[in-house]
C-alpha cells in the first residue's frame, strides 16, 4: 500500500513537470544509447584486436643457398625460446603454391621459383612479437637473410581501436553527466513546486523517508524509462541496420564478437536505475532540507 502511494505520487509529480521530465528522459535515452554502442563497439574492438594478435607471427626467410644444418640451427634456436608458441617450416615450393592461389597474376609467367624457404613463428602472446623478432634479428643467424614481423600493423590497429574507445568513452561520460544533472533538475523543480505540501507533511509527523520516497521513485522511473527506450532502439538497430553493415565492411571471423545483447541490455537498465538514484540523491541532499 505504501509503495503504491509512493509510485502514484511520483507519477503525479512527473506529469506536473512534463517538459523537464521529457528532456531528462531523452537525455538518459541518448546517454544509454551511446553507452550501448560503446559497449558493443568497445567489446568488438577488443575481440578484434585479440584476434589480430593471435594472427601475428614472425617470419624467418633463408638465403637461397642455405644448408639443412643452418635451418636446423634456427629451429633449435626457436625451440629454446620460451616466448615462442609454435613454428612451422615452409619450403619454397609450398610458398610458391600459396602465392599462386592468392596472386595468380604475379606467378603466371615465372620460369623458376624465386621464393625462399622460411619459418613461420607464432609467439605465445601478440605482445611477444617484438621480443621474438629481436632474438632472431640481432644478430641474424647464419643462412638467414631477412626476419619480418607484423609489429607495425599491430600498433596501427591497436591505436585505431584505442582512439575509437577514447572518443566513445568521453562522449558517453559527458552524456551520462548531463542525464544525471537533468534528472536532478527535474526532482528539484518537483520539490520546489511542492514545498508547502512537504512542510505540511512534516508538521503532521511524516518521516524523512516518507517525504523522500516519491522523489526517489521519480528519479528511478525517469532513469529506467530512458534506458528501456535506448534498449528498444539498439535492438531495432541490431535487427535492421547491423546485418547490412556486417555484410559490407566488418570481418566475418567467428571468434570476433561483441558482448551478447542480453548482457548489454541488462547493463543499460542497471545504469539507468543508477542514474536515476544518483540524480535523486544529489538533489535531495542539496535542496530537500527535511
Amino acid at each position: 500500500m505504501r509503495f503504491r502511494l509512493l509510485v502514484s505520487e511520483a507519477w503525479r509529480s512527473l506529469g506536473a513537470n512534463l517538459s523537464t521530465t521529457f528532456a531528462a528522459t531523452m537525455t538518459v535515452l541518448v546517454g544509454m544509447f551511446l553507452l550501448g554502442l560503446f559497449i558493443a563497439l568497445g567489446t568488438w574492438t577488443l575481440s578484434w584486436s585479440d584476434h589480430v594478435k593471435r594472427q601475428l607471427m614472425v617470419k624467418v626467410y633463408f638465403e637461397s643457398d642455405v644448408t639443412r644444418a643452418q635451418e636446423t640451427a634456427v629451429a633449435r634456436l626457436l625451440q629454446a625460446n620460451p616466448k615462442v608458441k609454435s613454428f612451422a617450416f615452409v619450403p619454397k615450393s609450398e610458398a610458391l603454391d600459396r602465392m599462386e592461389r592468392r596472386l595468380p597474376e604475379l606467378t603466371r609467367n615465372l620460369t623458376s621459383n624465386p621464393l625462399p624457404d622460411s619459418f613461420e613463428v607464432q609467439p605465445k602472446k601478440g605482445e611477444d612479437v617484438e621480443a621474438v623478432y629481436a632474438s632472431l634479428a640481432t644478430p641474424m643467424p647464419a643462412g638467414v637473410y631477412k626476419v619480418s614481423d607484423g609489429k607495425r600493423i599491430s600498433k596501427r590497429i591497436l591505436q585505431v581501436a584505442h582512439v575509437i574507445e577514447a572518443v566513445f568513452t568521453v562522449a558517453t561520460l559527458v552524456l551520462l553527466v548531463s542525464a544525471t544533472l537533468l534528472i536532478a533538475n527535474t526532482i528539484r523543480l518537483s520539490i520546489f513546486s511542492r514545498r508547502r505540501e512537504i512542510e505540511v507533511m512534516k508538521l503532521v509527523g511524516a518521516t524523512n523517508w516518507f517525504v523522500r520516497g516519491p522523489f526517489m521513485v521519480e528519479g528511478l522511473l525517469t532513469g529506467i524509462a530512458g534506458s528501456l527506450l535506448a534498449v528498444m532502439f539498439l535492438l531495432l538497430g541490431k535487427e535492421v541496420a547491423l546485418p547490412s553493415i556486417l555484410r559490407g565492411s566488418l570481418t566475418g571471423d567467428a571468434d570476433v564478437q561483441a558482448l551478447p545483447f542480453t548482457i548489454t541490455a541488462l547493463i543499460l537498465v542497471a545504469f539507468g536505475l543508477l542514474l536515476g538514484a544518483i540524480g535523486s540523491a544529489l538533489t535531495m541532499r542539496r535542496f530537500l532540507r527535511v
